[in-house]
């Protein structure tokens, strides 16, 4: 009678032998080793398995402190190589509300605002985006004006103010064309007032001469022309639109 129990006993240890336990566990690897992998990844160019290892490492929550800093910024660069322009823009804004004291935090603020001014690449476009863009670069300045972003951020919102200049310089041509003068000069002396650096001024000084003479404001014309002549001396056409 104490065959079958030592029996079965026998046949419960060949089966465990054989793997009919509980099945082995593999430990999931550090985050910091998923990061690694991931920013590897990037650099390969290899976005799309970059960015589903920097996605499982932001969603499972195991990513803390300067890794999550990290894991966030690399994703918003894979998300802009992509051209998923907003996701990446708040990708990297958690970078720089998030962890403002890693050493990345000032270059979150820089990529976000490149990824709202990729959203405004035409002057003709709402410039909404753009104007976000302006914002981030400015908070940038304020925030960590002594960073080497922030001196990036001073040449972009140069290039950006460019793109703002030309889209009231041809705002105030398209009502010059229609003959509403009115409105050609409120455009033209716009980009005057608030983009005095940009190349557009004295196209805009010049359209407001032109302007002026047309509807016979020669107050206004010769005020022009001594503005031209003192500001911008060597604009093309200056000399022949305001002999001296």
């Amino acid at each position: 009678m104490m065959v079958r129990p030592i029996g079965l006993l026998a046949a419960c240890l060949a089966l465990a032998a054989c793997g009919g336990g509980p099945p082995e566990v593999a430990p999931q690897p550090a985050p910091d080793t998923v990061l690694a992998e991931a920013k590897s990844l990037y650099r390969q160019g290899q976005i799309g398995p970059a960015l589903e290892r920097l996605t499982q490492l932001t969603s499972g929550g195991n990513a803390r402190g300067a890794v999550a800093a990290e894991a966030y910024y690399y994703l918003g660069e894979c998300n802009f190589a992509k051209g998923l322009y907003l996701e990446a823009a708040r990708e990297f804004r958690r970078v720089a509300d998030g962890y403002a004291s890693h050493p990345l935090a000032p270059d979150g603020l820089l990529r976000a605002g490149d990824a709202l001014a990729e959203l405004w690449r035409h002057p003709e476009l709402d410039p909404a985006y753009g104007e976000s863009s302006m914002t981030t670069y400015r908070e940038l300045l304020a925030r960590f004006p002594d960073s080497p972003a922030a001196r990036r951020a001073g040449l972009k919102l140069a290039a950006l103010a460019d793109r703002f200049a030309e889209k009231d310089y041809r705002n105030g041509i398209f009502y010059l064309r229609l003959k509403a003068h009115d409105s050609a000069i409120i455009y033209f002396r716009s980009v005057v007032a608030n983009y005095a650096q940009s190349a557009f001024a004295p196209r805009a000084l010049l359209k407001l001469v032109e302007t002026y003479r047309t509807i016979g404001y020669a107050e206004e014309t010769k005020e022009t022309c001594e503005h031209l002549r003192r500001f911008y001396p060597n604009a093309e056409g200056v000399n022949e639109t305001c002999p001296p």
